[in-house]
């Protein structure tokens, strides 16, 4: 009886199996626990007020669009909307809290369908998986999409079927549209520094094409029933100033990226950007510092401190990078920042849902509306100001004086970027 001996190729694979195994165990552990952790620090506190920017309408075209900063003056207008429909409400959430802000859309869209109006509603299900499943049942008259938790199904390695719904919209009567990074819930009306628009006029009409594609291409067809396709008319004038970008896996389009790239690349005098979580490719990083070399005033605001540590962590691994060309980092402090928006030369805006990471830009549904109108510039270089007075500036030197051990951890969480 023979025994056979591993050849030096099969040892070497077994090492090298194993070497990878021990490395991503090593940060799989270093992520959990520093999440662990933060969420254990986090407890009972508050986040302190924090300075906003009232309410401002700007025409453009035969329409108007209105921003906000803070929740509160945010979902009084949205439920206003709600209470005065009378033939169609359209509602799309990443988050929906049963909470009392949330019991308070609940209600109002439920009384909207009871006096006859059409209410349709998304949400996603893996975010709300703490919900509790008592606020998810919702009345008959009411039609809801609850885009599912794991939406594969058999095709398991079709990777376009994995994204989630991030995207955040209310369209009512054709006459009104909200979309922005503004989740539902009560800790996102007073506690978190959030940014969204409302939108009248011919562009409310690509907001509503936007949501019935997102329905019609993920109802459930089932073997004896079939949720109704949402059919649309043809809108019969366009705002060519006000245009919406959706990236949708399922199709395998990402226009995001390519909108903040274009327009990054082609800016002459400033970029100013907010954003809640921030771990972008080396292309994105690249067209940054490209433009802080040929003079632009390039700024990222991101939080001081966000939900999520370990997002954090890793968008640390760009900041020598951008600090050596001459970006400048603004970190918002006592509260979180989930704004995703930027204004470019005084002309151009986006305000959205999509984040600056690879699950916003290559993984999720999102949509971002691309602006072009210099008072609407204006109006966000303004709100972005107010923002800068209550950030920590960090300089470079401050960053290469941190300690090492906070060195070391960047570098062992790095290799989780494409992930994120």
């Amino acid at each position: 009886m023979t025994t056979s001996v591993p050849s030096v190729a099969d040892r070497l694979v077994r090492m090298l199996r194993r070497t990878l195994l021990a490395v991503f165990g090593v940060q799989l552990a270093l992520a959990i626990g520093m999440s662990l952790v933060d969420s254990y620090r986090r407890r009972g506190k508050k986040p302190k007020p924090f300075p906003v920017t009232p309410p401002r309408t700007v025409p453009i075209g035969e329409g108007t669009v209105t921003t906000y900063t803070f929740g509160k003056d945010l979902f009084d207008d949205m439920l206003a909307a709600i209470d005065g429909a009378t033939r169609q409400v359209l509602l799309e959430t990443y988050i929906w809290k049963g909470d009392e802000i949330g019991e308070r859309f609940k209600a109002a869209l439920a009384a909207a369908a009871e006096r006859g109006v059409e209410v349709y509603c998304i949400y996603d299900g893996f975010a709300n998986l703490v919900v509790s499943p008592r606020f998810k049942r919702f009345p008959p008259t009411m039609k809801v999409l609850r885009y599912p938790v794991y939406a594969a199904g058999w095709r398991v390695l079709d990777l376009r079927r994995y994204g989630r719904d991030h995207r955040k919209i209310l369209v009512v009567d054709d006459e009104v549209g909200f979309v922005g990074g503004f989740n539902i819930g009560s800790a996102y009306e007073t506690e978190w520094r959030d940014t969204h628009m409302r939108i009248t006029g011919p562009g409310v009409w690509d907001l509503k094409r936007a949501f019935a594609d997102f329905w019609n291409l993920n109802r459930r067809r089932r073997i004896g029933t079939s949720e109704r396709p949402l059919l649309l008319e043809t809108a019969s004038t366009w705002e060519s100033r006000i245009r919406f970008h959706r990236n949708v896996p399922r199709l395998w389009m990402f226009p995001i990226r390519g909108m903040y790239l274009e327009a990054i690349n082609r800016a002459s005098r400033n970029v100013w950007m907010t954003h809640a979580y921030f771990i972008p490719d080396q292309d994105f990083v690249d067209a940054m510092k490209a433009a802080a070399r040929r003079g632009v005033d390039v700024r990222l605001l991101i939080p001081l401190k966000s939900n999520h540590i370990v997002a954090d962590w890793i968008s640390r691994g760009y900041f020598s990078q951008l600090l050596d060309a001459g970006v400048r980092i603004l970190r918002y402090r006592d509260a979180m920042v989930h704004s995703k928006t930027s204004t470019i030369d005084g002309t151009w805006t986006t305000v959205g849902t999509a984040n600056i990471d690879r699950l916003s830009l290559t993984g999720n549904y999102e949509i971002n509306v691309e602006l072009i109108d210099e008072e609407l510039a204006a109006a966000m270089e303004e709100i972005f100001t107010v923002d800068e007075s209550n950030c920590l500036e960090l300089t470079s030197g401050e960053w290469e004086a941190r300690d090492l051990h906070r060195k070391f951890t960047e570098f062992v969480l790095a290799p989780l970027r494409p992930l994120l």
